[in-house]
């Protein structure tokens, strides 16, 4: 098996939070880390026993309690904020590791809750306290991997997104920076054409002054 498959089959058994309590990024940098057998299979409460348990078996390593450094287990939640008290900072937004927020800048913002991840992460950004955390959803094996192949893909979607709009603002600030190639020939063509009206001018004026 290679690296890359055994880091993808890892990721396949995580829940896709993105909560970054097991110390890592998301949960592909946690695959990553464990694949590497630089990460313990124990540092996910989200997933819990039963990551554990699959992580145990994938690895062939010994089963463990999950470590309470990272937090303890709980069934998923979903955010929801209270649009009242919201004041459209849009904090929240740009901490949501899958776009799951709505909103703009002193608009409120709602929670998509069918692609929350209940990772928490839009709750100490909040200045206003204004984002709670619902009655968990019902521990079903077929909706969690349902949850978590969406969030998955949202996260990916996400992180492409950055990625494109770092490159176009790159981009954008090359291009004010430094004169573009394309602008030169028209400022000579203009150049010329005012050197080309001077010359008429003193010409008609030399000529009626003879």
């Amino acid at each position: 098996m290679s690296a890359e498959t055994l880091v993808q089959r890892i990721d396949a058994v995580l829940p896709q939070t993105q909560c970054q309590r097991c110390g890592y990024a998301d949960c592909y940098a946690y695959a990553q880390a464990l694949a590497e057998n630089s990460a313990d299979l124990n540092q996910c409460p989200p997933g819990g026993d039963d990551t554990i348990a699959a992580l145990a078996q994938l690895l062939q390593r010994a089963a463990k309690p999950l470590n309470p450094t990272h937090g303890v287990y709980a069934l998923r939640t979903v955010a929801v904020i209270d649009e009242a008290v919201c004041i459209g900072c849009t904090r929240c937004i740009l901490v949501c590791p899958v776009d799951a927020i709505l909103g703009a800048t002193k608009l409120m913002h709602s929670v998509i809750a069918s692609e929350c991840t209940g990772c928490e992460l839009c709750i100490p950004p909040c200045p206003v306290d204004c984002i709670v955390m619902t009655v968990p959803t019902r521990d079903d094996t077929a909706e969690n991997q349902a949850r978590a192949d969406l969030g998955r893909q949202r996260h990916h979607f996400r992180v492409a997104r950055l990625a494109r709009d770092r490159a176009e603002r790159t981009q954008r600030q090359t291009l004010k920076n430094s004169p573009t190639t394309s602008t030169q020939p028209q400022l000579d063509a203009h150049r010329l054409a005012v050197l080309a009206a001077v010359e008429r001018v003193r010409a008609k004026h030399k000529s009626s002054t003879e």
